[in-house]
């Protein structure tokens, strides 16, 4: 499998996963033109797509959407919470309600060659979810927007071969920074966003032998920095209980506004 962010950030996601058959978009929170310049480096067009899952309905993972399905033809798996906010988001334009496809919660499916697990997670949207997917014994989660983490989805990211994972905000840099007090209590609460530190502690919790990459993605453009998340992750691992450093792992910060390195699994 094939494992990349075409965009990764507050103010948009969209992230490839793929095989030589089978070509899924997760998120379309960016412009149908950035979505095609993303999958182009990798030689495919949106007309190559096999499917687009959606992980919730908020304008930064769905913004591109209408352009993009009016596009193209790829079927859209949400869940019903999720599809019902998108239809409610009028400034997506016109969408042929044809095209989606009802998923739910903690339930897999599969598309071409590729095997979808839809993850029950704790975010402040309607119906929301994070994904693995599976090709034989190669698994590839994407786990943004995740509030807080239950037992159930740090059991379900053990065992990945690459991973995704939300590192929102530095916690101090969010305490003291221009946001209203509310939207800070909400992004700190538990359906808001995972801090770098968080994010960190988790990882340092499912790191393993044959885990092959990490990005560090939905980085907040006011309240986080690159080198703050990368640092504050590294730290968790090394810290952590757990026999590794944060050297035995490729790390990566998926960028807000240009496509990541292609990781083959």
């Amino acid at each position: 499998m094939r494992f990349m962010s075409i965009a990764s950030g507050s103010s948009g996601n969209c992230i490839y996963v793929g095989d030589e058959n089978t070509h899924i978009l997760i998120d379309a929170g960016i412009s149908k033109k950035r979505i095609e310049e993303g999958l182009n480096t990798i030689g495919l067009t949106v007309d190559d797509l096999s499917a687009v899952f959606v992980t919730h309905e908020h304008i930064d993972h769905i913004g591109g959407l209408g352009v993009l399905t009016r596009k193209c033809h790829a079927p859209v798996y949400a869940t019903k919470g999720t599809i019902n906010g998108i239809f409610q988001t009028s400034s997506l334009g016109k969408i042929d309600r044809e095209q989606f496809i009802e998923i739910r919660e903690d339930h897999c499916l599969t598309v071409g060659d590729i095997t979808v697990d839809s993850m029950k997670i704790s975010h402040d949207a309607a119906q929301p979810v994070a994904y693995r997917f599976f090709k034989g014994d190669k698994k590839i989660a994407v786990a943004t927007d995740l509030g807080m983490i239950t037992e159930e989805n740090e059991e379900k990211l053990k065992g990945m071969d690459a991973i995704l994972l939300e590192a929102n905000h530095d916690v101090n840099m969010l305490q003291v920074g221009p946001y209203p007090y509310y939207l800070k209590q909400r992004i700190l609460g538990n359906r808001g966003h995972l801090s770098n530190e968080n994010a960190g502690r988790l990882l340092s919790r499912i790191v393993h032998d044959d885990l092959k990459h990490i990005f560090l993605g939905h980085l907040s453009k006011e309240n986080n920095m690159p080198a703050l998340a990368y640092e504050a992750v590294r730290l968790e691992i090394t810290m952590g209980d757990n026999p590794y450093e944060a050297s035995d792992f490729s790390i990566d910060i998926a960028k807000r506004s240009e496509p990541s390195r292609v990781v083959n699994i």
